[in-house]
């Protein structure tokens, strides 16, 4: 496919998430990606069978790659992958901590021979400080960052259900790259990119941070209750159908209190009267709503709350994701047959919503090595 970014090549020594997230939009925008796998494949393919005999992960973020098979520790394999590395405009890597520095593939060596090369390196807490050498998965960065200490019930931490580490890695390392690319219009010189999985998630935890730093106290976990907004959670209706609503201003507290609760004095209760009173007295104001919500259905609720303009949404499975009438979806070939999934969320306009082929394990073995072997 063609893209903005048609033209660009990029190398990634990649597995798991972070990186082939970040080389996966390259990719959808247009970019040639070359995917450097060890003999073996990337271990993101095995996770699971679940997609027609294929990894769910691995069909996410592969899309419109190039397969190559390569093992560094071989020589002449590692002097191709140099090859390639020094006709691309890219190269990313997110390999163990200080591999890069042992096979002659850090930032310095190959910008050396490749000025105009912007590399980016994904680990887990960098490289200097105490953690460097450490490895990292997505589970252990949500419990070191104290993500996991502020997500889940109030009896107990949560992992958040998805690897938003590995993808906040990812889309920090996107982002690096484009203003590398785009500097690189003026300067004609290249640049490192780092992205790690600890300092995307502490940007992540910048207000509970602030809460503990310049409050005293990070906010609890509260299951589906926002800690520092109220009312910002769940209610159940007359007929066990739960909504979720979201006041976030005095405007939307008024309207509430006026359309959804049919109760405008409510508003003024001084108990109520600003967003850190009702924290502060979540348990009395919950108690108000419920006495409300619990006598209305799902469907007479909602016409409140449409009435009133107040921001809601329903407490969705991932069953009713797969229903949901938003839900973009694009089908792309592999392997294993067709796959259908959701569409990127990065939308220029007049493009047409498609992608390349996912690769099978080696796939395009042959002919990058004739391409790049001259």
């Amino acid at each position: 496919m063609t893209g903005p970014l048609d033209g660009i090549t990029v190398v990634s020594l990649e597995q798991a998430v972070a990186a082939p997230y970040l080389s996966c939009r390259l990719a959808d925008a247009g970019a040639r990606v070359i995917k450097i796998e060890r003999p073996e494949g990337d271990f993101a393919r095995n996770y699971d069978t679940v997609v027609n005999g294929q990894s769910t992960y691995f069909v996410w973020l592969n899309r419109g790659k190039e397969s190559l098979q390569l093992n560094i520790k071989d020589a002449d394999d590692l002097a191709f992958l140099k090859k390639l590395i020094s006709k691309a405009d890219v190269f990313i890597q997110n390999l163990a901590p200080g591999t890069t520095d042992r096979y002659g593939l850090n930032e310095e060596t190959l910008r050396a021979d490749n000025p105009r090369l912007i590399t980016v390196d994904i680990s887990g807490y960098g490289e200097t400080g105490p953690y460097a050498k450490m490895k990292a998965y997505d589970m252990l960065v949500q419990s070191e960052t104290g993500l996991a200490a502020i997500t889940g019930s109030p009896s107990e931490p949560g992992r958040v259900g998805v690897s938003v580490c590995d993808i906040a890695a990812g889309m920090h390392g996107l982002i690096g790259v484009l203003e590398a690319l785009y500097e690189r219009e003026r300067t004609g010189r290249g640049r490192a990119v780092k992205s790690t999985l600890f300092a995307g998630m502490a940007d992540w935890m910048t207000v509970p941070l602030l809460h503990q730093e310049y409050g005293g106290k990070a906010p609890g976990r509260g299951g589906l209750s926002h800690p520092s907004i109220a009312p910002y959670e769940a209610y159940e209706t007359k007929d066990g159908d739960p909504v979720v609503i979201s006041i976030q201003n005095q405007t939307e507290w008024r309207n509430l209190c006026r359309f959804g609760l049919e109760q405008p004095d409510l508003a003024d209760d001084p108990r109520f009267q600003t967003n850190e009173l009702r924290v502060a007295n979540r348990p009395a104001l919950n108690q108000e709503i419920n006495k409300v919500f619990g006598t209305l259905s799902r469907a007479e609720l909602t016409a409140r709350l449409l009435e009133g303009r107040i921001a809601f949404g329903a407490l969705n499975s991932v069953a009713d994701l797969s229903s949901h009438p938003q839900l973009a979806r694009v089908t792309v070939d592999s392997p294993g047959g067709p796959v259908t999934m959701i569409a990127s969320p990065v939308q220029l306009t007049g493009d047409k919503e498609s992608y390349n082929s996912i690769p099978a394990l080696g796939e395009h073995n042959q002919k990058i090595r004739d391409e790049f072997s001259g």
